[in-house]
């Protein structure tokens, strides 16, 4: 089974063909679903709380945050993912009929 979300590159015909050509299911994303946010949404509230405390330039940010990114631990990715897991998982036994509470 495949999850994405909804923008035009995972909805372009080319990528339904390679979808189908895969024979891989599609699980699509409910639209303003932030329980089954896609697999980064766990950075942001660290990242702005980092973000918070720093003085960037325009020319540094990206080397920053690129900095920051290579920084974190592996168990920070890791529980990260296996939160979404655990939410798709629960929306998939509900037939998408599911909103944390």
């Amino acid at each position: 089974m495949f999850f994405h979300d909804n923008a035009r590159l995972h909805t372009a015909n080319r990528t339904r063909e390679l979808l189908d050509h895969f024979e891989w299911e599609v699980f699509d994303h409910l639209p303003y679903s932030p329980d089954l946010a896609p697999s980064g949404y766990h950075l942001f509230p660290n990242m702005k709380t980092w973000l918070a405390m720093q003085r960037f330039d325009d020319a540094e940010l990206q080397a920053g945050v690129n900095e920051w990114l290579k920084s974190q631990a592996a168990k920070f990715y890791d529980d990260g993912i296996n939160k979404l897991v655990h939410c798709y998982d629960k929306c998939l036994n509900l037939n998408g009929d599911y909103v944390e509470k």
